[in-house]
């Protein structure tokens, strides 16, 4: 009986055991699909998310930050390949603090297992990073990294970059779920990307047709032309996200280009330098009417003037204001700070329509101008022609009538009188007919000015110095400088590069020639041997005399750099 008893509750047992084991499989089972609709819930979230993004760099950031949740990773990155196709331009992570990432160094351009999804753009998934025979091993401080997951980003069948996932929370591998809610999320990111790449290019072609606008009305209204220059660099710096904006404009009657304008990173090291159009980087774009880059304007062979002054930039652009080798008027160079990218295509063709369309402008307002002047010119040759045909000939008639009258006259005292007031009116005419002469008269030809005999006073010490020394020119140079007082400048310089030729041993000569108006200052600078104490200054006397005849002074020192300066200045103004 007992036996039986026992049996009993056995069989009411193993039932009760099946349905518990079945219960417990059927929780398992809502648990995984209530988990697999708590993942697809965030997936369709984070798809969302992404796809509000219109700002490129935020939409980046925004995908990053995603894809660590979906898949619980606790470091992720996102690597944008650069327009070579074969490193990473760019990228962006979540995981790592600004310390940390400080101390590790510049960010990785696309080697080892980064570089491993750049060549084969397929998902990957391993256990272990350094297990890869790609992997080149960290750099460091930089954290621990064993589980791996990447997944390309497409858009429009071009790969635009890499997500890149690692250390999944809780110590256990990333698998297939990982990757296929992975891939999803690759797939949304890449239209995210697609979207905020054709708002940023409505953007920017709003911004250029709303620069040339105001280019164009700048000009139209009358506006200065260095403002319109200052203008035309400082929205091409704006749109393009250089750090430095220079404008050149070629030099009457010599073969240079003068940078008019600098905007941006030491502007100051730039402004009024004179640059030769044969060999240079500005001249190349000016000769061709074509846009000219380079990877890195610090080292180019073709920055030959104080190629120093580009420190701490690279990548550049040199774009010509016009186009057709007569129609260029200018170049605008842009220079982006060093280890940004470099200027592509797509950014140069839309530059390069607003260089031209500010040298349309450019020459409307010249025409314009020409039209103005010619205005005046026509009224002056009326007025100098009623000045000879009426008021010449009148005085003529009247002295003839008074020379006659005064035959006539008897009294001594009056005749008298009437021969000054005819010899007055003989020296009124005089005046008038000067009047005339300078009313029709034109200025002289091109390249008379001081900024242009400058340039080839440097072009011709070239060949006895060896070298082409520098010329910064700043002010109104040609107009504030009288005629006079140029051609004692014009040989105070002559005589200095000459000095440095004979006596300096100098490898660099720098000239700056600038006025204010009230001053004007004209200083030679060189690396050689310097002048010794107590040495032959005789030389040096003419340049002396010449600046005390206007008031002026000379000063010739020793830099703390070493060589010689001169420095010769007169005033010119009242």
């Amino acid at each position: 009986m007992g036996v039986s008893e026992g049996t009993g509750e056995a069989r009411v047992r193993l039932p009760q055991l099946r349905l518990d084991e079945l219960l417990e499989e059927l929780q398992a089972r809502l648990d995984a699909a209530r988990g697999t609709r708590d993942r697809v819930h965030s997936l369709l979230e984070a798809v969302l998310s992404v796809g509000r993004e219109l700002d490129l760099e935020q939409a980046l950031h925004s995908i990053v930050e995603a894809a660590a949740a979906l898949v619980d990773a606790q470091y992720a990155a996102l690597g944008v390949i650069g327009p070579d196709g074969k490193r990473l331009s760019a990228f962006h992570t979540v995981g790592v603090s600004d310390e940390q990432i400080a101390r590790i160094g510049p960010y990785p351009e696309g080697h080892g297992i980064l570089g491993e999804l750049i060549h084969h753009p397929e998902p990957l998934r391993l256990a272990r990073l350094s297990e890869h025979s790609a992997s080149y091993g960290f750099p460091p401080h930089h954290p621990p990294m064993n589980t791996f997951l990447g997944v390309p980003i497409r858009v429009r069948e071009q790969v635009f970059g890499n997500l890149y996932l690692t250390e999944k929370r809780g110590g256990v591998q990333f698998d297939e779920e990982d990757e296929a809610v992975l891939s999803t999320l690759a797939v949304a990111a890449g239209v995210a990307i697609d979207n905020a790449r054709l708002y940023e290019d409505s953007r920017l072609r709003e911004r250029w047709l709303r620069a040339n606008a105001e280019i164009t009305h700048r000009l139209m209204s009358g506006g200065a032309q260095a403002e319109v220059l200052r203008l035309i660099a400082d929205r091409a710096r704006e749109n393009t996200g250089a750090a430095l904006a220079l404008v050149a404009m070629p030099m009457q009657g010599t073969d240079s280009l003068s940078v008019e304008l600098a905007l941006g990173k030491d502007a100051q090291a730039h402004q009024g330098l004179v640059l030769p159009v044969d060999g240079s980087l500005m001249g190349h774009a000016f000769t061709t009417g074509s846009p000219v880059t380079c990877v890195d304007v610090s080292v180019d062979e073709r920055v030959a003037v104080a190629p120093e002054r580009f420190a701490g930039l690279g990548p550049a652009v040199a774009v010509p204001i016009g186009s057709g080798a007569e129609g260029v008027r200018g170049v605008v160079l842009l220079v982006r700070e060093a280890g940004r990218t470099v200027f592509t295509d797509k950014e140069i063709e839309p530059l390069r329509g607003f260089a031209a369309q500010a040298a349309v402008a450019m020459e409307l307002a010249e025409r314009r101008q020409d039209a103005e002047e010619i205005a005046v010119l026509k009224d002056r040759d009326r007025i100098a022609r009623d000045l000879h045909d009426l008021a010449i000939q009148r005085l003529f008639a009247t002295g003839m009538t008074l020379q006659s009258a005064g035959r006539l006259i008897e009294h001594a005292e009056a005749s008298e009188r009437v021969v000054r007031a005819v010899d007055d009116l003989d020296e009124t005419i005089k005046i008038i007919r000067s009047t005339i002469f300078g009313l029709r008269s034109r200025e002289g030809g091109a390249g008379s000015g001081l900024r242009a005999r400058a340039v080839r006073v440097i072009g011709e010490a070239a060949t006895v110095l060896g070298f082409a020394p520098s010329i910064r020119m700043e002010g109104l140079v040609d107009t504030d400088v009288p005629r006079e007082i140029a051609d004692d400048v014009v040989a105070v310089l002559s005589e200095a590069l000459t000095n440095v030729a004979r006596h300096a041993r100098a490898g660099r000569a720098d000239v700056v020639l600038e006025t204010d108006g009230r001053e004007v200052r004209l200083t030679v600078t060189d690396d050689g041997v310097g002048i010794a104490a107590g040495g032959r200054r005789s030389g040096l006397r003419n340049l002396a005399e010449r600046a005390e005849r206007y008031g002026g002074t000379l000063t010739v020192d020793r830099p703390e750099t070493g060589g010689a300066r001169l420095v010769w200045q007169v005033p010119v103004g009242d």
